[in-house]
Parts: structure tokens; C-alpha cells; sequence
């Protein structure tokens, strides 16, 4: 806003005219009512006028050698500087047609040679009034859409506490009521397998101490197969181990994930966190009946330990690689694989990102660095449709989802943004072209300064979550541990 808001201060009035003695009367007429005057002979000189200083108010006249009053306007209109001064057409050319044209090139008002004095100074006066209003509703409006921002990332930030505190009482929840069985399963499987190799041991005795049984055992081990399932039984039990250790694996990674114990900030492994996300989305990774299985590329760089929200670090990446998941799977859905694009090999440049033909399978790449600057950058890329330039300055934005209606709700990235920008002082950046793939970049400094905050709802409830949740575990598997020595005791 360039316009002067005080009202003691000395208007700018620019006056326009290619006849010497008009501008000498309208510059001294408009000088003893108190405006400061600049004056100019022709089109080109006003628009420099315009350029050295910005004037309040422009007089212009219409016929002018080189440039008329008319493309003088359109000049000052086109240029976003001067958009927004008013013009007033000040001519000898009195005919309804000349008016027309006058309002149609920008022009605020129009004003007939001969004039009056106090007619051009009432105008004047006027269209300063008028801008001045213009001005405070611009600044009313620039106090509402502030306002408004401030109102949607508030509602933001809600739904983000309260999508915490479920979170917390989910994994909980989930945790114990998984790992008890688990511990049950797993714990009495050693038994089972000595259990097992016992009857093995007596059954073999029997062979050697009885080899010709009667012909009633010797059908039912052949109706059972009995030297297959001697043989198997030993694959059966590791089996039975392996689905077990996979169970543990994936409420340890759940748990990791959410962090819900470790509300204030502290030093984490991000290749470890990311791992962890990762295992939570195995099932959107597999292969499906439209698609082979996403690929993920790790280039993992010597990180160091990283101070910061470890839970909400983790909140992030899941939103990140569900995006790049989306992206992908929209890709495959529009057939629109190109047999000239491959997927990198090195760090994702402008143009270097295609979607790959279908021998290169949908692919995430994921690439950690310590930059020089002391900071950690963690870039998330796929191989997938790519984000058009126009919304890409929209994608952290409330609400805004690039994603078709039931499928997005707007939230995630714009929760990213808070979480790496305003809480860790970091950046996260955007790199895409259509039909080549996108990447998101998280930069975050090593080590944040001391802060003292208080935790917030979330933070809480999912730190007491966790506690009761490792009580809970702690005292069953102190039951089971006795159980399972008594049982060793009375066997």
C-alpha cells in the first residue's frame, strides 16, 4: 500500500498536460489549497514521474504527442506498482464517446476543460477519501484472512491433540491385548517343542525296542504318515516361532512409532523411526491385483542421534510415504507408465524423476544426509503422478488435498508443516513435475535449543497410555514366567 495515510501530510498530485499554461493554472490552483504538485509535458515522463515517486492522484490529459492520455492509463494500470492510483481524466473532449473510453482504460473520473477550480479540487479531495477507504478495507480484510488462518490452523492443531490422545489409547489398547496372548503363545512354545521331542525320543525307542508292531500300529502310522510328521514337526515348531517373533516385531514397531511415552523432546534414531513407519505400512507395500509391490529404496547416509519429537517425527514420515503410496497407486490407476522415464539411482535432481516402465516397478526412494549446515535432510520420493506447479504453493495449506473427495481430508501435510516448522525450526519443501514423480524434503537442525514447554493433551494421554499399558505387561508376564516354572516343576 503505497498510498500516504495521514491526513496532515501534503497530497502528491501529478499533473499531466502537453500545454505549459494549463499545467502552470492547475499548479498553482492546486498548490494554494495545500497539495504538493509535480508536473509532466508528455506521456513518458509521467510514467518515470510515476516510477520515482507515487503519486496520490494522476491529472491527465487526453491529447498528447507520442502517447495519448489513454495509453498512458493502460500503462499505469498494467504496471502493479502504480495499478492502484486513481486517474482523473482532465480534457477538452466533451463527447460521451471519449467519456466511455476513458472509464474503460482505468480512468476514476473525468473532468471538462474549461473547469472550475473548485470542481477539480472537490474531485480531488474525493477520490483521496475514496482511496483511503480502500486502504483501511485492505487492511481489514488482510486482519480477517490473518484471522482466518489463525482460526483454521488452531482447529488444525486440535484435531492433531485429539488424533494423539486416540492414537495413544489405540496402541494401548492394541498392545496389551495383543502381547498378552503373544506372551501366552510364545512363551509356551518352548515347552510344546521339548514337549514334542520327548514323544519323538519314546516313539523312536519303541521302533528300536519294538521293530515289528502289531499290524494295527503299523496301519495307523501309515494312515498318519508318521515319518513325515516326526520329520515336520521341527519345521512346525520354527514355524510357529517365526509368527510369533513377527507378532512381537510389529506391536514393538507400533509402539516406537507413537513414542507416546517420550512426550518432551530427546536424541532418536531417525533411520530407526523410519523403519518403523515403514513396518507399518507393509500391507499398503505388498502386491495387489492391480499393481506389483512397491519398491522401497533406502540410501541411508551416517546420521547421528536427532533432538526432537520422536512421536511426532514418526506422524510425518506416515504421511509422507501415504502420500507417496497415493500417488502411485493413482498413477497405476491412470495407466500412465513411460517406458523413457527410470527411476534414479542418485539423489533426485529438477528433472530426474520419471514413473518408470513396466519392467522398473513403482518405487519410493528414501534419502538421509547430514548437510553442512548441521542439519539433517530426510527426502521421501516416488515415482508416482507428480504435483502440478499451481498447487504445489497450496500443498501445506488447511484442508487443501490435491486427492479425490472421501480420500483426504487436507490435514496431513499442513500438520507436517507444524510439526517440522513451527516445533523443530526446520523446513520441508516440495520438488515435482507432472507425470515424473514428487519429493518431499525435511530439513531439521541436529541439536534445538532447551524448551521448557508443558505437555500437551496428546502428549499426556498417550504417555500415560504407555505406562499403564508396560504395567499391565510387566505383571502378566510375571504371572506367566511362574505358571510356566511350576509347570517345569510338577513335569
Amino acid at each position: 500500500m503505497h498510498f500516504n495515510q495521514t491526513n496532515h501530510q501534503k497530497r502528491n498530485i501529478l499533473v499531466v498536460d502537453d500545454t505549459p499554461d494549463n499545467l502552470r493554472l492547475l499548479s498553482a490552483m492546486l498548490t494554494a489549497q495545500g497539495f504538493e504538485v509535480r508536473k509532466a509535458l508528455n506521456g513518458k515522463m509521467a510514467l518515470t514521474a510515476c516510477q520515482m515517486v507515487l503519486p496520490d492522484v494522476i491529472l491527465l490529459d487526453i491529447n498528447m504527442p507520442g502517447m495519448d492520455g489513454y495509453q498512458v492509463c493502460q500503462q499505469l494500470k498494467a504496471d502493479h506498482k502504480t495499478s492502484e492510483v486513481p486517474v482523473i481524466f482532465i480534457s477538452a473532449l466533451d463527447d460521451v464517446v471519449d467519456k466511455v473510453k476513458a472509464f474503460d482504460v482505468g480512468g476514476v473520473d473525468y473532468i471538462a476543460k474549461p473547469f472550475h477550480g473548485a470542481e477539480v479540487v472537490l474531485r480531488i479531495e474525493n477520490q483521496i477519501n475514496l482511496r483511503l477507504l480502500q486502504v483501511k478495507l485492505q487492511e481489514q480484510n488482510f486482519l480477517l484472512q490473518q484471522a482466518l488462518d489463525d482460526l483454521k490452523a488452531s482447529q488444525v492443531q486440535q484435531i492433531q491433540n485429539e488424533k494423539m490422545v486416540a492414537l495413544g489409547q489405540l496402541v494401548a489398547g492394541l498392545a496389551h491385548e495383543i502381547n498378552n496372548p503373544i506372551s501366552f503363545i510364545y512363551g509356551n512354545l518352548q515347552y510344546a517343542g521339548q514337549y514334542v521331542e520327548d514323544l519323538v525320543k519314546i516313539i523312536e525307542v519303541y521302533q528300536q525296542e519294538y521293530p515289528k508292531p502289531t499290524p494295527k500300529i503299523q496301519q495307523i502310522a501309515r494312515d498318519i504318515d508318521l515319518n513325515f510328521i516326526i520329520k515336520d514337526l521341527q519345521n512346525l515348531i520354527g514355524a510357529m516361532y517365526r509368527g510369533s517373533d513377527r507378532i512381537q516385531e510389529i506391536v514393538l514397531a507400533l509402539q516406537h512409532f507413537s513414542r507416546h511415552d517420550e512426550a518432551e523432546m530427546k536424541r532418536v534414531n531417525i533411520h530407526e523411526d523410519i523403519e518403523n513407519t515403514l513396518v507399518m505400512l507393509q500391507h499398503r507395500l505388498r502386491e495387489t491385483a492391480n499393481r506389483p509391490a512397491i519398491v522401497v529404496v533406502k540410501d541411508y547416509g551416517n546420521l547421528p542421534l536427532v533432538t526432537c519429537y520422536a512421536s511426532e517425527l514418526n506422524q510425518v514420515f506416515m504421511h509422507l510415504l501415504n502420500n507417496a503410496i497415493d500417488a502411485i497407486e493413482e498413477g497405476v490407476e491412470n495407466g500412465k507408465w513411460r517406458a523413457e522415464n527410470q527411476f534414479p539411482d542418485e539423489a533426485m535432481g529438477n528433472e530426474a524423476w520419471g514413473i518408470g516402465n513396466q519392467s522398473s516397478p513403482p518405487q519410493i526412494w528414501i534419502h538421509t544426509e547430514v548437510t553442512d549446515l548441521n542439519v539433517v535432510k530426510i527426502a521421501i520420493a516416488d515415482n508416482g503422478l507428480g504435483i502440478e506447479e499451481s498447487l504445489r504453493s497450496r500443498l501445506f495449506d488447511p484442508f487443501f488435498t490435491t486427492k479425490p473427495v472421501g480420500k483426504g481430508s487436507g490435514l496431513g501435510l499442513s500438520i507436517s508443516y507444524q510439526i517440522i516448522v513451527q516445533k523443530h525450526r526446520g523446513n520441508i519443501s516440495c520438488n515435482s513435475s507432472v507425470g515424473k514423480g514428487a519429493e518431499f524434503a525435511i530439513e531439521i537442525p541436529i541439536e534445538q535449543p532447551d524448551i521448557s514447554s508443558q505437555f500437551s493433551k496428546s502428549e499426556k494421554g498417550l504417555g500415560l497410555g504407555i505406562r499403564e499399558m508396560e504395567s499391565r505387561e510387566a505383571e502378566e508376564q510375571g504371572k506367566q514366567g511362574s505358571r510356566g516354572a511350576e509347570e517345569n516343576n510338577n513335569s
